[in-house]
């Protein structure tokens, strides 16, 4: 069980009724100009899946007083059927509309405003200590409360598959899965009428041009649909394994803004490729014999508009800070695997041999080691250093803070993370091997650092007790044990003879 901060440290974030006039009138332009005849309202469950009802534009207003109505008292919804939130006897929350999160959605059809929402107890009018999106805002405020820096900046890098067709199933006397891809490499000698050929070969999918990359267009249509709605792109490009995996970059951006831009780009990624007669998945090891998903995390702390990660004197061109904040990624990486990398499937894509970040060390452009310091300029506005083990099953919210939460541990404790590890972590021999400590081999054993190392977490009660502990419980319950007690389709190949 989570033990209980006190309140002392408590960082306050109160819902205080008042609408900001520009966001208003923001709002009343994008719904002029577009004709937008449907107001969106989203909002993140505890594991990490958007959820979403739909209004009239007509609801957003009240005729005699355009400021009230939804946008000062809320909106109600049954918190007891959302993931990792109430029980049917405390079932009424509250959505708080972010009139700053407006965008005009990308993918609907009928002209739909896209808002996203916060989370409040309708008695207390206080925020909702298990709405994700909440525990970042709290990250945010407490890393200024510290004084150590103003704002983290953070750049996901996002992988995903997209497959050209998915089938699974599971039942008391079955249980299989089937995904296929005109990619992949299993379909070079299938009779296609005609096979056309230029399927990736495993391991060899980064980087080559049409027709290999058979996913070009479609990428590009993802990302101009994107941009559509306010995400900054950076680059796309087909990845390393076969079958359709594919990554796009975005612009990097604050803590909460990017766990934003997170939940749209998926939606976006998962609706074109639908609209596309395809199928698009984040799911961190969808295929056996080649490379996972992640989502291999940059972030950096800046303090009055200075790069507070930055040294040119310092290792890889990082300061004693960024040091101190990498020692406190490295400590308590077990722990925060139970929130970077949160599925049974993310340990099966935490192998050796896939280009894996098992291993935690760190090292300046090494991508063997589970921190990478990128050296590609010397731009003091660009160093930065990145966190790999994380991949796309996180709820972006959580992970992000549990990272900063972690490197302020860190830098507050001056954790020393010893030296850099600059060689490839892969061909260590069995001695230096047992030198380097690894992330863990299981959900369950992450799950089990975090019941033991989650006092960074509580500091200025970012993360509660009761996010802790429903967390321990939903993944332990609905995932672990689920997984567990079923029989493997591969285990009947293994002992079904026996």
């Amino acid at each position: 069980m989570a033990k209980e901060k006190t309140k002392n440290s408590s960082i306050k974030i109160r819902w205080n009724g008042k609408v900001n006039e520009n966001d208003i009138q923001k709002i009343s332009k994008l719904i002029k100009e577009n004709n937008i005849q449907i107001v969106d309202l989203k909002f993140n469950d505890l594991p990490g899946l958007w959820q979403h009802f739909s209004i009239p534009v007509s609801e957003l207003w009240e005729i005699d007083d355009p400021v009230k109505s939804i946008w000062q008292e809320g909106i109600g919804f049954d918190g007891s059927s959302i993931r990792g939130f109430q029980e049917i006897q405390e079932s009424d929350m509250i959505l708080m509309l972010d009139p700053s999160t407006a965008v005009v959605d990308p993918i609907c059809e009928i002209p739909t405003l896209s808002i996203i929402c916060d989370i409040y107890d309708p008695l207390t009018r206080k925020p909702y200590t298990r709405d994700p999106r909440y525990v970042a805002k709290k990250a945010e405020e407490y890393l200024r409360s510290t004084g150590t820096a103003d704002t983290s900046f953070w750049g996901p890098e996002m992988e995903f598959f997209i497959f050209n067709d998915i089938r699974f199933d599971q039942a008391e006397n079955f249980g299989y899965y089937y995904v296929d891809s005109i990619e992949g490499e299993w379909n070079s000698g299938r009779d296609e009428k005609p096979n056309l050929g230029y399927k990736p070969r495993f391991k060899e999918g980064y980087f080559p041009v049409p027709p290999h990359d058979s996913l070009q267009d479609l990428r590009s249509k993802i990302i101009l649909t994107m941009k559509k709605a306010g995400i900054g792109i950076e680059v796309h490009h087909h990845e390393v394994a076969t079958a359709g995996q594919c990554e796009i970059d975005m612009r990097f951006d604050t803590l909460v803004k990017m766990a934003d831009k997170c939940m749209l780009y998926k939606y976006i990624v998962k609706n074109v490729a639908r609209k596309n007669n395809m199928v698009a998945t984040f799911m961190p090891k969808p295929l056996f014999g080649d490379n996972g998903s992640g989502m291999h995390t940059h972030q950096s702390l800046w303090k009055a508009d200075k790069n507070i990660f930055f040294d040119p004197k310092g290792y890889g061109l990082i300061s004693q800070t960024a040091k101190y904040y990498i020692g406190g990624l490295l400590k308590h990486a077990k722990s925060l695997m139970a929130f970077c990398a949160p599925t049974t499937n993310s340990y099966k894509r935490l192998v050796p041999g896939y280009e894996a970040p098992v291993n935690l060390a760190y090292s300046k452009r090494n991508r063997s080691a589970a921190v990478r310091i990128p050296v590609y300029t010397d731009n003091p506005k660009t160093k930065r250093i990145e966190f790999r083990p994380p991949d796309n099953s996180c709820n972006p919210y959580l992970a992000f803070a549990a990272m900063l939460m972690a490197g302020i541990d860190g830098i507050q404790n001056k954790i020393d993370p010893g030296e850099p590890l600059d060689k490839n972590i892969y061909e260590l021999t069995p001695e230096e091997a047992r030198n380097v400590p690894t992330v863990p081999a299981s959900l369950e054993e992450a799950l089990e650092a975090l019941e033991s190392d989650h006092d960074y977490l509580l500091k200025g009660d970012v993360f509660t007790a009761d996010v802790i502990d429903v967390w321990l419980k939903y993944k332990r319950e609905k995932e672990i044990d689920a997984v567990r007690l079923r029989p493997h389709p591969y285990e009947f190949y293994l002992y079904f003879d026996i």
